[in-house]
């Protein structure tokens, strides 16, 4: 389903599957004699959605052989790059003597329970109501605490987050650690300058912030993604990214932040690969993707 400007969703539905696709694949990443990361929550909140296809996946019943294009073990390396870049990101800016933690759009994103943060760490968790009382009662029966101090923003980033943040507690006078993973490319270009302004302005000196950046979201229209996407709808992967992302001209986030005052560093999803002693796969598919990147910026003094 094509996206609309007041659209909404759950955890099963449009936007809100592709967190629960998302946290399968880290079940995967977590799963096996040889976990990739450590994220013992993904799959029983996966499986707590009941979305069939990724209760199957996270639990090991979709046959490999049934599809050319299913590879779990490619699943989740490429997820485990991604969740070992936002881990490190937050226990290198929380050791680092920040103690605000921001998670834009958590969905089903455990790092406040599964993270060793230091004493004294707030992390807050920014998503639709519907989504943190989930995953909030989810983990609740599940027996899981956090291991920070956890405060939930129950907020639509479509509206005025920034003052429901600084309501639970957050203090824009210190530095923060904000995390906008998985999120910019569901966001309309003015959606994107406005997320970046805004917390440009919650940010005092020595904030740093994550994300990625695909420089052009038509990858989701090329063929070499349609062939594959077509080929995994076959077994009950249904979500179509190029009904779900915002397409057409948008600001490039490396100069955008540069010049509001942000020093970015930046890493490609080859070299994230390459890092984590992983072969970026040699295809057509990768080569599509070849241009997604990974951001790590501090607000300049």
């Amino acid at each position: 389903m094509m996206r609309t400007e007041s659209d909404s969703w759950d955890l099963a539905t449009s936007v809100g599957a592709t967190a629960t696709m998302v946290a399968a694949q880290r079940a995967l990443a977590a799963s096996g004699p040889e976990p990739l990361i450590d994220d013992p929550f993904a799959a029983p909140l996966v499986r707590a959605v009941g979305l069939d296809i990724y209760t199957r996946l996270v639990d090991g019943q979709i046959p490999v052989e049934d599809n050319s294009e299913f590879d779990p073990d490619r699943m989740a390396r490429g997820m485990a790059v991604r969740t070992r870049f936002y881990d490190q990101y937050f226990l290198d800016a929380t050791r680092g003597g920040i103690r605000q933690a921001v998670i834009l759009a958590a969905g089903l994103d455990a790092r406040a329970y599964r993270l060793p943060w230091p004493a004294g760490t707030v992390v807050y968790e920014v998503d639709m109501p519907e989504v943190i009382e989930f995953k909030t009662t989810t983990l609740r029966e599940l027996g899981a605490e956090p291991t920070a101090e956890r405060r939930t923003v129950a907020v639509d980033l479509r509206d005025d987050w920034p003052a429901a943040l600084r309501q639970a507690g957050f203090d824009p006078q210190a530095p923060a650690a904000w995390s906008a993973e998985g999120l910019v490319v569901y966001l309309p270009a003015d959606a994107q300058d406005a997320l970046f302004d805004r917390i440009s302005a919650l940010s005092a000196a020595g904030s740093r912030l994550a994300s990625e950046f695909v420089p052009d979201t038509g990858i989701f229209a090329d063929p070499r993604w349609r062939a594959h996407h077509d080929k995994m709808a076959e077994i009950g992967f249904e979500v179509d990214f190029n009904d779900l992302v915002y397409h057409g001209d948008r600001s490039h986030i490396i100069d955008y932040l540069t010049r509001a005052g942000w020093d970015v560093g930046s890493r490609s999803v080859a070299q994230l690969h390459a890092e984590n002693g992983f072969v970026y796969p040699d295809d057509d598919l990768a080569a599509a993707f070849a241009d997604v990147t990974y951001l790590n910026a501090v607000r300049a003094g």
